[in-house]
């Protein structure tokens, strides 16, 4: 479980590492914020297209060997981003991470439960989520402070060593893991057409939108806005990895009683967060809401996985890739739309939209049957 989970580690560290470096990518690379901002837009919108092609197309091959190869990719991405002499060699590198991406979320979000026994499969879920938090932890503060002391290509170097170290460990683990049932598309077919897994990709569809729109400009949020330093801006953004890990654990703690409760609730909350930072000048309030935004999306993706293995529990993989697919695409717009707004409006604007989304997502699930 710890090997699978140090790659959904290494998978947000390398998404999102541009987030934290997208002042010092712009300059470098010579090109608009908000144009730096596609590297994180690239990936997602790889990731949405590779998750159900490579689900389908891996048919009943190990799954062990697939990983490793997703893995592989994760590595190759950072180390060509950390010598990418221009936008395009970086737009190319941050293709190859989508695939991983993509695929590893599909295939490997939902190994969890062949790993333990059955009395323990939620909490191998978890374990595999918190992965997703820790990398949120690491990325921003991590890109940041490497950024600003090394560079931004020290970052990835940083980024692909780690992948590295993960692809072995997997490597050396990883028992072989066949295949269920081989996914077809009319297995990807049947989960659209059952309506809980509908509810639960929209619902999980607007809170990336949202929240996307948003976290993508953080850091140039803290600095133009918030006016932070830029060991500030680090310190914040730890401070917002941590309470992501919070948010993962309190999810896992509580998401077996109600998942409808909890996915109104986490994104009631995030929206509030986000929308207050819109009008907030003074450090300590800023500060505060930026802690209560991760610790709600830090509930965001345990949520979002099992509500859909849930829904579809006859087909795991297709309900894991159908997710992905939903939330890198929604990733990727909102990403998209808070750079447009970034570079004309400034960050505010994409913040005010982001919490407007996320209101919305809070709203799907009450059309959900009693106990979904």
């Amino acid at each position: 479980m710890g090997a699978v989970a140090s790659v959904s580690f290494v998978l947000v560290l390398s998404e999102f590492l541009p987030v934290a470096l997208l002042p010092a990518l712009s300059d470098s690379l010579g090109v608009a914020t908000g144009t730096a901002g596609l590297l994180v837009v690239v990936p997602g919108l790889a990731a949405a297209v590779a998750a159900p092609l490579l689900t389908v197309a891996s048919g009943r091959l190990d799954r062990r060997h697939v990983l490793l190869v997703l893995a592989a990719l994760i590595t190759l991405s950072d180390a060509l981003a950390a010598v990418a002499s221009d936008m395009a060699v970086m737009v190319a590198a941050r293709l190859l991470l989508g695939l991983g991406v993509g695929g590893f979320w599909a295939m490997g979000a939902g190994v969890g439960d062949r790993l333990v026994p059955p009395a323990a499969a939620g909490r191998a879920t978890s374990l595999i989520t918190a992965g997703i938090s820790a990398g949120t932890v690491i990325s921003l503060p991590l890109g940041a402070l490497v950024g600003h002391l090394s560079g931004w290509r020290t970052a990835f170097l940083v980024a692909a060593v780690a992948a590295l170290l993960s692809l072995v460990l997997l490597g050396t683990v990883l028992p072989a893991l066949r295949p269920t049932e081989a996914v077809r598309l009319t297995t990807l077919g049947k989960a659209l057409r059952t309506s809980p897994v509908v509810y639960a990709l929209l619902a999980t569809a607007f809170v990336f939108l949202g929240h996307f729109s948003a976290y993508t400009y953080v850091t140039p949020y803290l600095r133009q806005h918030a006016h932070f330093s830029p060991g500030a801006v680090t310190a914040v953004l730890l401070g917002y990895g941590l309470a992501s890990l919070a948010g993962n654990l309190l999810a896992g703690a509580v998401s077996g009683r109600s998942l409808r409760a909890a996915t109104v609730v986490t994104a009631a909350l995030l929206a509030a967060a986000v929308l207050l930072l819109t009008v907030l000048t003074g450090a300590v309030g800023v500060v505060l809401f930026v802690l209560l935004w991760g610790a709600a999306f830090g509930a965001v993706p345990l949520i979002a996985q099992v509500r859909v293995m849930r829904a579809f529990p006859q087909a795991y993989d297709a309900a894991l890739a159908l997710l992905v697919t939903a939330s890198q695409t929604f990733l990727a717009t909102g990403s998209l739309l808070g750079g447009l707004l970034t570079d004309r409006h400034g960050p505010t604007a994409a913040f005010f939209s982001g919490a407007l989304a996320v209101l919305v997502s809070a709203l799907i699930p009450l059309r959900l049957p009693a106990g979904r």
